[in-house]
């Protein structure tokens, strides 16, 4: 599951005791060689889909972690990018590692509840963060990116369809979820890090309250289900024009 170079067992516990931000400042050296890491798959059909509508000018990475999203945002965006996560160990990774040429880079330290910019981006991207947040959270986490796009700017993220009740994926999903509920039950402070609690349903519904028009569209890549569904959609979430 880990390669050689990621974390060890004893560093995965000692993390997942802390805090969320504490705990990536501790995995922010080791990350990119773990699962929890987007896969490259995944950034290359997003950079697909999005250079079939692009190109943007301003682009943001909400909770970038060690930086894979920005370079999405470089292949598409042509005035600059921005990342934002509220670990320091994981901005500090970003920030070292090499970049291809584009547009610049910068990097912002601040919680993504509370985003710390106005109207000023045309593109948000995020990979991977929003098993972090709990339900009672979206409303208020939407709301906050639609206010720093700037009249039809999107945000844009990938998800993969849920796994069937009964398969191994689900029982392995449902055993971490519970583990973790279990942990945050018993321990402070809570490590929130959910993956069965981010529905279609519910985002769809949520973004369109934040004002969103919102769209799923098949990333074609990843191929499609037996029941003919998409195993792997993009939200793409529309601010209204002025």
């Amino acid at each position: 599951m880990f390669s050689p170079e990621g974390p060890r067992l004893r560093e995965l516990a000692v993390q997942a005791l802390s805090s969320v931000e504490r705990g990536y400042d501790l995995l922010a050296p080791k990350f990119d060689h773990t699962p929890f890491r987007t896969p490259d798959s995944v950034l290359d059909a997003t950079t697909a889909a999005l250079r079939r509508t692009g190109p943007f000018d301003a682009g943001l990475d909400l909770c970038c972690g060690t930086g894979a999203g920005i370079d999405v945002l470089r292949q598409v965006c042509r005035e600059g990018v921005t990342g934002v996560d509220f670990s320091a160990g994981m901005l500090s990774v970003a920030r070292e590692r090499v970049r291809p040429p584009g547009p610049p880079v910068g990097w912002v330290r601040a919680d993504a509840r509370a985003l710390p910019f106005g109207p000023v981006f045309d593109l948000v991207v995020s990979f991977g963060a929003f098993g972090h947040f709990l339900p009672r959270e979206l409303p208020g986490l939407f709301a906050r990116v639609h206010s720093v796009l700037r009249p039809g700017g999107r945000l844009v993220f990938p998800v993969v369809a849920p796994p069937r009740p009964g398969s191994p994926t689900y029982g392995m999903l449902l055993g971490f979820d519970a583990v973790m509920r279990v942990r945050n039950a018993v321990w402070r402070p809570p490590f929130v890090m959910y993956y069965r609690t981010f529905r279609f349903g519910d985002v769809g519904r949520e973004l369109t309250r934040a004002g969103f028009r919102v769209e799923f569209q098949a990333l074609p890549e990843f191929g499609r289900r037996r029941d003919g569904s998409p195993k792997v959609r993009l939200v793409v979430a529309a601010r209204a024009e002025a």
